[in-house]
């Protein structure tokens, strides 16, 4: 009698993968976020001086 290879992943492997994809998805968005706000508040702390030497008035930190 010849035994067939399981081709298909566990049951749960799928379910798995698709909970580690969303925490790993999650962990991203935070560090991305966590990066943006870095910046808001050190171009922030900037005068409109040094925000015209870089390109910037202080309205366009808000849209970074």
């Amino acid at each position: 009698m010849a035994t067939t290879a399981n081709i298909h992943a566990p049951l749960g492997a799928a379910t798995i993968l698709r909970v580690v994809d969303g925490i790993s998805h999650a962990f991203e968005a935070v560090a991305e976020w966590n990066t943006t706000r870095k910046t808001r508040k050190l171009l922030s702390q900037l005068s409109d001086a040094q925000l015209e030497d870089i390109g910037l008035v202080r309205e366009d930190i808000a849209k970074i």
